[in-house]
């Protein structure tokens, strides 16, 4: 594993990240690291709600904790701060006795960010989050799977990099749904969701071509509706009636899409104003 992971300045935009991923407020900076974070956020936050019932082997348990203590003595992680340190903290956060100063708090941060780190990456390089890519509903990955997406969604650094994200989740739930045929529940729920993912990327990436005044944007939108409706359509065959009505429906939705977006390609050559609302 990269030793590198283990720098404070990765371990701060770590936790940071898995905030934002539980719902904080995203703070307005990139990393370089961001990409590479990613993976470890999805499965980060997929521990802290789901925690996996394993029995971990005591070999691996004794080694993880040398590990970890090494890494935090060579960091500095967990020592009491410096005197010129304390000096900076004021006096009222002192006299409210149980609150840790900043320092120290975030340094606990960071320390807890490597914890987490350290699990997130034996599970990585171990394959798990590899093989959860081609997990459908119902199996043991597929909570991670779309934890994984919406990490990659906070980490998205525009609308437009957020909506094509979103359209690629639309791409992923319609190969879930060629293997859910023939179950009406699965197969209805994972359609919804990828009409849902369709509507966030069409609506934010038509948002961006009218804001802009740019169809850009709407090319995207086009390319996605052309593709995803000739595989939506290939799901009718051999179909049920039940699975054959649904399917028809996230045709007709890309049907609208398609119009509308060339409605707003009209509007934007003319200078008109637009409502880029879909439904």
């Amino acid at each position: 594993m990269d030793n590198t992971l283990f720098s404070r300045r990765r371990a701060e935009r770590f936790a940071q990240l898995l905030d934002e991923a539980n719902g904080a407020r995203r703070h307005h900076v990139r990393s370089r690291v961001d990409g590479q974070l990613a993976p470890l956020v999805a499965v980060g936050q997929r521990l802290s709600v789901d925690p996996p019932a394993i029995e971990v082997d005591p070999e691996f348990r004794t080694g993880l904790r040398a590990m970890l203590l090494a890494t935090a003595e060579r960091d500095g992680l967990g020592n009491a701060p410096t005197a010129t340190e304390a000096a900076s903290v004021r006096p009222a956060s002192i006299a409210r006795g149980p609150l840790l100063p900043a320092v120290t708090a975030r340094r606990a941060r960071a320390r807890a960010a490597i914890l987490v780190g350290v699990a997130a990456g034996a599970i990585a390089v171990s394959g798990i989050s590899a093989a959860s890519e081609d997990a459908v509903p119902g199996d043991a990955l597929y909570g991670m799977k779309r934890s994984t997406e919406r990490a990659q969604l906070a980490l998205a650094s525009s609308d437009i990099s957020r909506g094509q994200l979103f359209l690629d989740f639309a791409r992923t739930r319609l190969g879930e749904a060629a293997k859910l045929r023939g179950d009406r529940i699965g197969y209805r729920t994972i359609l919804d969701d990828m009409d849902a993912d369709t509507r966030q990327g069409v609506r934010l990436l038509t948002s961006a071509a009218v804001q802009r005044a740019e169809p850009g944007s709407l090319d995207t939108v086009n390319t996605f509706v052309t593709g995803q409706r000739r595989a939506v359509t290939n799901l009718l065959d051999g179909a049920n009636r039940a699975d054959r009505e649904r399917t028809r429906q996230s045709l007709a939705l890309l049907d609208s899409i398609r119009e509308r977006s060339n409605a707003l390609r009209a509007s934007i050559a003319c200078g008109l104003p637009s409502d880029f609302g879909f439904p």
